[in-house]
């Protein structure tokens, strides 16, 4: 049994001074990636690859004349179809040993390692995340993986013997899989997200239907191709199509056992009422965040600027993890506000397969849409400090790139404070005392991820004890709210940003895709 180490490629890049090679490989990634563009792909069902007429077009966000891939439109049948056979699959996969299950995800998870500068560069056409954004998403994918097979391992399949005091009756408790998990998949982590949930049901001995975003198909993709030979057929089965068609059937069907999903609270909470109204069912779900940092008259404002402008901007405030508040001391507030508007005044935008680039494009023409509307707002109600517009010139006319927006000068109850954008939008509102902080960062229907920076050991206490939220950091200016790291970090959501209170990438996670069973045998 190997022991767990984070896959970090860019991480280790910087810190053995290999950047240069990172960024040669890259280069020969984008090469052979550019060549693979517009191709036709099939849904997986059954263990066949089916192909269709009725297809839809993902197109790259940086420039919508770029045709990324082409996938089949499922039907509501084509997903009743993949269901059934994941059901008739159920027990042939379930009933393949634990070691044998670890083992299968390790050798994709190395597969994946050998192959990650392709299937990075494959996303940065797909969704926009620059080079180091979508190598991260790569790692993780990866550390998923391995993390949750050496747990599978670690656990003995979760099977544990338990004493009784009756020397003729022996005793263990196993937990067991529930039979077929939806997985229903969002655009900004197309591989980790996507992967890392439909890694858990499948090596804990579920089958699964694997939706993922129609915006990014071709990432999750890759890993059903490499997994579904090496798996009974109908173990795991790979639908693309429209919420509406495909996750709606995943979420009405009698015979889907379990859902795990990420995306917007309101998507989340619709889709738990439906699939539990009218039996108990499990419905992992992780559902955003409005994620506030605070920065104290004791902070290091260098480290406080960088950590919030990484945090806020990078991958375009696409994350939920991203930091969308921020509640600076009146007394550092103007020194604050003007370093982070000058960093942010000098980000690199971009098309994000560039070496140089900091920022590319918003997903869709929804979220541009969406982004000039809280423009709007912030100029009727607040004052903008810097950004605000839609990039037009010719290097981004053809994609949906926007300016990172600081806002400043907003009620707190404002739309724009209370409310998830996952756009590079930043509200900054300032405070006196350190507790009118905290309270101002917990009033919030979220809690996911939270950060301070202050050098202060009595406030960096204070805050662990009383802010609201699952993931917490202090003085991290790498990124103060986003970026966790498989088994370091595990990321978890309090309040409506999760509903099961396990985090993925932790030791508690995988038990959530089983029920226990209680065995007794006696002599």
């Amino acid at each position: 049994m190997s022991e767990f180490e984070n896959e970090y490629t860019w991480g280790k890049a910087v810190v053995s001074n290999s950047t240069d090679k990172f960024h040669a490989d890259f280069d020969k990634a984008i090469d052979e990636v550019q060549k693979e563009l517009g191709k036709k792909y099939p849904l997986i069902i059954n263990g066949k690859e089916v192909y269709s007429d009725d297809c839809f077009i993902a197109s790259s966000p940086s420039d919508t004349r770029i045709a990324v891939a082409e996938f089949p439109k499922a039907s509501a049948d084509d997903t009743q179809n993949a269901i059934s056979c994941a059901k008739n699959a159920f027990e042939k996969w379930s009933n393949i040993t634990y070691q044998k299950r670890a083992e299968i995800f390790r050798d994709c998870a190395n597969i994946f390692s050998s192959r990650k500068f392709f299937l990075a560069a494959i996303m940065t056409f797909e969704n926009g995340k620059n080079r180091i954004e979508s190598m991260g998403d790569m790692d993780e994918t990866i550390d998923f993986m391995r993390f949750y097979a050496l747990q599978l391992e670690k656990n003995d399949g979760f099977c544990k013997h338990t004493f009784h005091p009756n020397p003729h009756e022996k005793t263990q408790t196993i937990m067991k899989p529930y039979g077929v998990w939806g997985i229903i998949a969002p655009f900004n982590f197309p591989s980790a997200i996507a992967i890392g949930m439909t890694t858990a049901a499948l090596i804990t001995g579920n089958t699964t239907v694997l939706k993922p975003a129609s915006d990014t198909p071709l990432s999750s993709f890759q890993f059903a191709k490499i997994l579904y030979p090496k798996l009974p057929e109908g173990a795991i089965n790979f639908v693309t199509g429209s919420g509406s068609i495909v996750g709606k059937a995943l979420i009405e069907s009698p015979d889907v056992d379990g859902i795990a999903f990420t995306g917007s609270r309101e998507v989340g909470m619709k889709g738990f009422q439906e699939f539990t109204k009218s039996t108990s069912k499990p419905f992992i779900s992780e559902m955003g965040g409005k994620n506030p940092v605070i920065v104290t008259k004791y902070a290091d404002l260098e480290k406080a600027s960088d950590g919030v402008l990484n945090a806020a901007f990078g991958f375009g405030g696409q994350k939920c993890s991203a930091c969308s508040r921020v509640y600076v001391q009146n007394e550092v507030a103007d020194q604050f506000i003007s370093k982070l508007v000058e960093k942010t005044k000098n980000l690199k935008i971009g098309m994000p397969w560039k070496m140089d680039v900091f920022l590319g494009p918003v997903i869709n023409k929804e979220a541009k849409s969406k982004f000039e509307n809280a423009v709007n707002m912030a100029k009727k109600d607040g004052e903008i400090l810097t950004g605000g517009s839609v990039l037009t010139s010719p290097e981004f006319e053809n994609g949906y790139f926007v300016e990172p927006t600081i806002v400043t000068n907003l009620p707190e109850e404002h739309k724009l404070v209370k409310e998830e954008l996952f756009l590079p939008f930043l509200c900054i509102q300032k405070y006196d005392k350190f507790d009118d902080a905290i309270q101002l960062a917990n009033q919030t229907e979220y809690g996911l991820t939270a950060g301070i920076f202050s050098n202060d050991k009595k406030q960096l206490d204070e805050f662990f004890s009383k802010i609201q939220a699952g993931v917490v950091y202090t003085n991290r200016f790498a990124s103060a709210t986003t970026a966790a790291l498989v088994s370091s970090q595990p990321f978890v959501g309090w309040k409506n940003s999760g509903s099961t209170g396990k985090g993925a990438g932790g030791e508690n996670y995988l038990q959530q895709f089983m029920r226990s069973q209680t065995q007794t045998r006696c002599d």
